[in-house]
């Protein structure tokens, strides 16, 4: 599978983006969800996770009550909501996909990724 993020850029602290993921394929629907951030001179680092049916998600405290996770699987895509941004999101956001249920946290488990989509927020 494919996939190019999209909806990324810059906005000021307080405000909202809604990132887009966009899967190529048929079996779009077999596959976990989820997105990373990686910040300059940092680790990769989990921001949340959907599985194949979008009846579970998985998110760090960091993100709880601002980030949400949504995928529309008849349109191969997944999204993010982030609202209440803050300037410490500023990153670039990754989309992965992988036929795994379990330990979506964790980056290893994903098969394919995204190009990324550079978020960055000011203060």
């Amino acid at each position: 599978v494919q996939l190019q993020a999209s909806g990324g850029g810059l906005v000021q602290a307080g405000g909202s983006l809604r990132l887009s993921c966009a899967a190529s394929g048929r079996t779009f629907s077999s596959y976990s969800m989820g997105w990373f951030r990686q910040a300059p001179g940092k680790e990769r680092e989990f921001v949340h996770a959907i599985s194949w049916n979008g009846g579970s998600t998985y998110y760090p405290d960091s993100v709880k009550g601002r980030f949400t996770i949504s995928r529309v699987n008849a349109k191969n895509t997944v999204y993010l909501q982030m609202n209440s941004l803050k300037p410490e999101d500023t990153a670039v956001y990754y989309c992965a996909a992988t036929l795994l249920a379990h330990g979506l946290e964790q980056s290893h488990v994903y098969n394919y990724w995204g190009q990324g989509t550079q978020v960055t927020v000011s203060s």
